[in-house]
C-alpha cells in the first residue's frame, strides 16, 4: 500500500512516500482505491492537500484521537500504567492468593464446572486465601462461587471484550463492584493476574491453577510459565503451578510439549519442572498441601460428590453424540 505524509498546516502538495511518518499532531494518509473519508473541518483548514483525481484518502488519527472503529484510542502509555496501578491496588487489598485460569464458556452442568467448583472452595479453606479469576461465566464462575461457599475472599480481572455473557462491561451478577476490575488493556489485566500470586514472604500462600480452556487460557498458561521460567515469578520464592488435566483435556497438549523436546526447541523435562499436571482434585490438592507443608488433620477435604474424576464418560458420551 502507497503511503503518503503530510507535514506543516500550510498550503502545498503531497508526494508519494514509501515510508510512515508521524510528525506531531500525526496524521496519517493511506492511499485505499476502495474507502473515501475526509478530514474534519479543523483538519482542512490547517492543511491543503494536492490529490490527482484518481486517488482517494483514507485518514487515520494519530494516538490521542478517536479509533477508525468509534473507539477511542489510548492517548499515551499513562492510560496503561494507570490501570496497572488499579489493579495492583485491587490486589492490595484484597491480598495474594490463588489464581484460577479456565474456559468462560462450560456450562454449569458440565462435570469440569462442578470439579472448578469443589477445588476453589477447598483450596480456598486449606490456604485460608484469596480467589483470584477473571471475573466471567463459565469456569470462573465456578471458581467464584466455591470460594464464596469457602467464606474466603475473592477478586476477579475482567476484560471490556471477552467471549461470553457479563464481560462487555463493568457488571457482576453478584459479586460486589468494589472486588473486582474491568480492564480495558489485555496488558494491565495481565499484571494485575501476575501480581496476585507473586510471593514476597514465605508465610504466603498463592498458586496458579489451570483448568480446562480456549486460546485465552493457553495464551495466560504459556505466558505465566514463560514468566518461571525467566525467573520473573517465583525467583524469590517458588509459586505452585497445577495443570488439571480432566478426562485428559491437556494431554495433545503436553504431547505437543514432548515433540518440543524431540525437536530441541525445549529442553527435556524444562516444562515439567514448571508445572504439575494433575488429574483430580485430590492429586491438586495434595500437591499444594504437600507444597506448603500443610499438616495431615487439615486435609479432610470435602471432594468427590459431583462425578467420577478422570473416567472421561462425560467427554466421550458428547463426542459420540
Amino acid at each position: 500500500m502507497e503511503v503518503l505524509a503530510a507535514i506543516g498546516t500550510g498550503h502545498g502538495t503531497i508526494s508519494r512516500k514509501r515510508q510512515l511518518f508521524l510528525p506531531p499532531p500525526a496524521m496519517r494518509f493511506q492511499f485505499n482505491p476502495s474507502i473515501s473519508i475526509y478530514p474534519s473541518p479543523q483538519f482542512q483548514s490547517q492543511l491543503q492537500l494536492q490529490l490527482s483525481t484518481n486517488q482517494t484518502l483514507t485518514v487515520v488519527p494519530a494516538l490521542g484521537g478517536g479509533g477508525i472503529d468509534g473507539e477511542t484510542e489510548r492517548s499515551s502509555p499513562l492510560e496503561v500504567k494507570k490501570e496497572i496501578q488499579r489493579c495492583y491496588q485491587l490486589v492490595h487489598r484484597l491480598g495474594r492468593g490463588a489464581l484460577y485460569l479456565g474456559s468462560s464458556r462450560v456450562q454449569p452442568a458440565h462435570p469440569h464446572y462442578l470439579l472448578a467448583l469443589e477445588l476453589s472452595r477447598e483450596v480456598a479453606k486449606m490456604l485460608d486465601c484469596t480467589t483470584w479469576t477473571g471475573a466471567g461465566p463459565g469456569l470462573m464462575d465456578a471458581v467464584t462461587r466455591g470460594a464464596l461457599q469457602a467464606k474466603k475472599p475473592v477478586g476477579g480481572f475482567k476484560i471490556g471484550k471477552e467471549a461470553g455473557e457479563w464481560t462487555s462491561s463493568n457488571f457482576h451478577p453478584y459479586l460486589p463492584p468494589d472486588t473486582y476490575f474491568t480492564c480495558r488493556f489485555f496488558s494491565a489485566r495481565k499484571h494485575g493476574l501476575v501480581d496476585a500470586i507473586v510471593r514476597n514472604d514465605p508465610s504466603e500462600m498463592t498458586a496458579i491453577v489451570a483448568l480446562p480452556g480456549g486460546i485465552g487460557t493457553a495464551d495466560e498458561i504459556f505466558e505465566i510459565l514463560a514468566l518461571i521460567q525467566l525467573e520473573r515469578i517465583g525467583s524469590k520464592f517458588p509459586v505452585p503451578f497445577v495443570l488439571l488435566n480432566y478426562d485428559g483435556y491437556y494431554t495433545k497438549l503436553l504431547e505437543f510439549i514432548e515433540v518440543c523436546e524431540q525437536w530441541g526447541t525445549v529442553a527435556t523435562g524444562e516444562v515439567e519442572s514448571l508445572w504439575t499436571v494433575c488429574n483430580s482434585n485430590f492429586e491438586a490438592l495434595e500437591y499444594l498441601a504437600e507444597f506448603y507443608g500443610i499438616c495431615e488433620s487439615k486435609r479432610n477435604y470435602d471432594i468427590g460428590k459431583y462425578v467420577n474424576q478422570g473416567t472421561g464418560s462425560y467427554i466421550f458420551k458428547k463426542m459420540k453424540s
